[in-house]
């Protein structure tokens, strides 16, 4: 599901894409409002499929991660840290396959 809210301090708009298991898949850039967000949940429904859309990442630690960008380039959603590269493509998968059906809930409705 994607998770919709705002920050603490109520100055932009996130979503988090999570598993079954409630565990976060990806996690937004900040939106300046709840329209933009909800357009960002649209963009990764739509780019998901397409593999050249996942920028694949090693940090300076060693770790992997991924970005999901727009057809414009901009990111607009970044994974958690993996250890391996297996883990890294296992949750670029788990974007492919959760995130073109799942439902969108509203934090604050």
């Amino acid at each position: 599901m994607f998770e919709l809210f705002q920050s603490e301090n109520n100055e932009k708009y996130y979503f988090h894409l999570k598993a079954k298991n409630g565990q976060i898949i990806l996690a937004s850039q900040g939106y300046a409002d709840k329209s933009g967000a909800k357009n960002g949940i649209e963009s990764v429904k739509t780019n998901c499929a397409d593999d050249s859309k996942f920028e694949r990442k090693t940090a300076a630690n060693g770790k992997f991660h991924f970005n999901i960008k727009a057809a414009n380039g901009q990111i607009i959603g970044s994974s958690q840290m993996y250890a391996a590269t297996d883990g890294m493509e296992n949750g670029i998968e788990s974007v492919k396959t959760n995130a073109p059906t799942a439902e969108v809930v509203d934090k604050e409705a």
